[in-house]
């Protein structure tokens, strides 16, 4: 008989999940004097280099030999262990979306390089006799320091106008004395009953629901579904301020925080203090002091991208979505995930509520509140009495403008109205740039990107045409790059800074702002920019969607849509309910304070459900149509869908592979695959692009299909390269 050798003592060997590209643990020794437990951050060698891990198990059996060939675990780090909810939580989002799970916890471990207590500062304080020899400066120094203060010795140094050296000197001579001032907290903890707000009766009812939730505990979705300006946020808001009463942590989502200068100050109004905050606009060290603070419980509210989904929470009590239909919590690279869809999971996985916050829900979000899988909290009626704005639908068929012009007659006579009314217009246009065309009147060649399967989009303001989904771009040529015909190149279509140079001359006069993204110099120019309108700088306003995102603009009553058809002209499956949320929440940026606001939708298209639904205020007619037509045809989410991408440099590459990938699918009676086609974008960046699309009953377990097909099939070899979206967004 064989001899076998005996397992290792579970208590010696661990398995490490580190932040890379694999799906599974590494096992390492761990010393004798080191005592390790699931969740523990740890050091550990991986190849030349060392990485920060978390322990995802222990009981790991091994035998000797290979026991001896193991690496040892570096060090415990002194940070507090991922709790079991958050590990679970990163297996669940891996499982389902079929990334790596160590992908999956790079996000949750994304500062883990940077990971260090806060710098201290040095202090001066005053302790001593006054020195026989004074000075101007010495006088200043002192003076600043009177009453007992302590403050930063360069801090000081420039606040009196004298060099460190003067401070030096009276260290030296015993008048002041050093000592360590600990860093300011990453925020200040917020007073839940720094200033309640005076609610209406549905705000009140409302509140009380959330608050209670919140202050209960326990697992439960909610959408608060209620009008543009009808005071959602201060109503969740109460949600907060019960959580804060038992002391647990708030996570709060926004779409893009870097926009929301105005919920920053609108909870700074409430609570007393500005809110932590999560985003990619932070530095290493304040993400670093973030993730420690929120990990250590020193942060009780944290407001947040869709990343802020995976910090290390240490008493997570609370999940806020708010805008849950934006399309911006779609992460469209890496791990693709839904931040909605995944709040809900990381909310059942912790057993707190969430809370799901809109004017116009997803028609996922829409047809679970119908069907009782969430409880639905209405707030039918804007805040402070004011009035929904009428719209008004302007048929460029028989009404448009001028050639040459985009805005009709009677949108620029209504705006002419406003102006004169000392009140502010929007004119939006989903499109950046000044025109999305560039084409030769002598030949028709059409300038198009050398990399992608796009048109190159002329941008004045910079000079140059650039293509918006690889960054190339380069000046506008002298003469046609096909037949050479000089000065014959045209802009065909508008962009936003084509409306403001026709804006410019019909309401000469007026102070006009483009608000873009490609425009933006920074967020905090952009903040300001913002906060120039709501104090009304600007009297017309040209915007793309990120002008959409839930501002508050009081002096704003009148809303144009250049060209409401925009989003409704592609295969998109979801075309008709983005451009009915986008369209929706633009004109509900109208009369939210005074007056009675007004939309004008410039359409060629009066008749299409999308439009006849926001003329007529009816938006239950559109979601009805909408699920009916999903129900038929089996899409979600009364079906599932998963998109697999394959591209490669050469287009017969990549059609080879994707064939046959689609041969190796595994049979079944529950899935209908489709492709591989061209995708609709057929080359990105100078890659070629096929799609095979998969769709199945909605009760069928998709990702484990996908996980059988993908271990069954031929890896992507050479510059081959596959990427899988289960619940896609987009469909290019």
């Amino acid at each position: 008989m064989p001899h076998r050798t005996a397992p290792v003592s579970a208590t010696n060997v661990v398995d490490v999940l580190v932040p890379v590209a694999l799906d599974h643990p590494y096992s390492y020794r761990v010393p004798g004097h080191l005592r390790l437990e699931p969740g523990d951050l740890v050091s550990v060698p991986l190849g030349p280099r060392a990485v920060t891990g978390v322990i995802w198990a222990d009981q790991v059996e091994v035998r000797a030999g290979l026991h001896n060939r193991m690496r040892d675990v570096a060090e415990k780090l002194d940070f507090p262990p991922l709790k079991l909810e958050l590990r679970k939580f990163v297996d669940w989002v891996a499982a389902y979306t079929l990334a790596p799970r160590g992908m999956v916890l790079r996000m949750a471990l994304r500062m883990g390089e940077h990971l260090g207590p806060a710098r201290e500062t040095v202090g001066v304080r005053l302790a001593g006799p006054v020195p026989q020899r004074m000075t101007p400066g010495r006088s200043r120094v002192m003076e600043l320091l009177a009453g007992g203060l302590t403050r930063g010795k360069n801090e000081l140094a420039q606040a009196a106008g004298v060099s460190v050296s003067v401070v030096d000197g009276l260290v030296d001579h015993g008048t002041l004395e050093t000592l360590s001032i600990a860093p300011e907290p990453v925020a200040r903890r917020p007073d839940p009953d720094f200033m309640r707000p005076d609610l209406t009766a549905a705000q009140q009812d409302a509140a009380a629901a959330l608050g209670a939730d919140a202050a209960k505990g326990g697992f439960s979705v909610t959408l608060l579904d209620g009008v543009t300006g009808s005071g959602k946020t201060q109503v969740y808001f109460e949600a907060v301020a019960a959580l804060l009463r038992r002391r647990g942590q708030a996570l709060v989502l926004v779409p893009e925080i870097a926009l929301t200068a105005q919920f920053l100050d609108r909870f700074t109004q409430r609570f007393g203090v500005r809110p932590a905050e999560w985003h990619s606009s932070l530095t290493a060290r304040r993400r670093a002091r973030t993730w420690s603070a929120v990990a250590g419980g020193e942060i009780s509210v944290i407001v947040g991208a869709r990343s802020a989904l995976f910090l290390p929470y240490c008493d997570l009590g609370l999940i806020v979505v708010d805008e849950e239909h934006d399309p911006a919590y779609k992460q469209e690279e890496g791990v693709r995930y839904h931040a909605r869809d995944m709040a809900v999971v990381r909310g059942r996985e912790a057993d707190v509520p969430v809370v799901l916050v809109t004017a116009t829900p997803a028609v996922e979000t829409e047809v679970n509140a119908r069907r009782g899988r969430y409880r639905r909290l209405r707030l039918p009626e804007r805040f402070g009495g004011q009035h929904l704005p009428a719209i008004e639908a302007i048929d460029l068929r028989t009404e448009g403008p001028p050639r040459g012009r985009f805005i009709a007659p009677r949108l620029a006579e209504a705006v002419k109205t406003a102006l004169e009314q000392n009140k502010q217009a929007l004119l939006f246009l989903n499109r950046r740039g000044y025109a999305p065309l560039t084409l030769c009147r002598s030949c028709g060649f059409r300038l198009g990107c050398p990399n992608c399967d796009a048109w190159l989009v002329e941008h004045r303001f910079r000079r140059r045409l650039v293509c918006h989904h690889c960054g190339f771009s380069m000046p506008v040529p002298p003469q046609c790059p096909q037949c050479g015909a000089s000065d014959s190149l045209v802009a065909v279509g508008p962009g936003v800074e084509r409306l403001e140079q026709e804006a410019s001359e019909l309401f000469p006069g007026s102070r006009i702002l483009v608000l873009s993204s490609d425009l933006v110099e920074s967020v905090e120019r952009l903040r300001e920019e913002l906060d120039e309108v709501s104090h009304g700088r600007f009297d017309v306003i040209i915007g793309t969607q990120l002008i959409a995102k839930g501002h508050h603009f009081p002096m704003l009553n009148l809303v144009g849509v250049v060209d409401a058809d925009l989003g409704l002209a592609n295969g998109d499956p979801r075309a008709a309910e983005r451009t009915f949320q986008l369209l929706h929440q633009v004109v509900g940026r109208a009369g939210r304070e005074e007056g009675l606001g007004v939309g004008y939708l410039q359409t060629h298209q009066p008749e299409h459900p999308v439009i006849r639904a926001l003329i007529a205020g009816d938006r239950d007619a559109f979601y009805e149509r909408e699920i009916e037509l999903r129900e038929k045809t089996q899409y979600p989410p009364f079906g599932r869908l998963a998109s697999l991408v394959i591209s490669a440099n050469e287009r017969a590459t990549a059609e080879s592979y994707a064939r046959r990938l689609a041969t190796a699918a595994p049979r079944s009676q529950e899935t209908r695959i489709l492709g591989p086609a061209e995708a609709p974008l057929a080359v990105v960046r100078g890659r070629h692009r096929f799609r095979l699309l998969v769709r199945s009953p909605r009760a069928f377990d998709l990702s484990a299909y996908l996980r059988e097909w993908l271990a069954s099939a031929a890896k992507p070899r050479g510059n081959v390269k596959l990427e899988v979206d289960v619940d896609p967004q987009s469909f290019l």
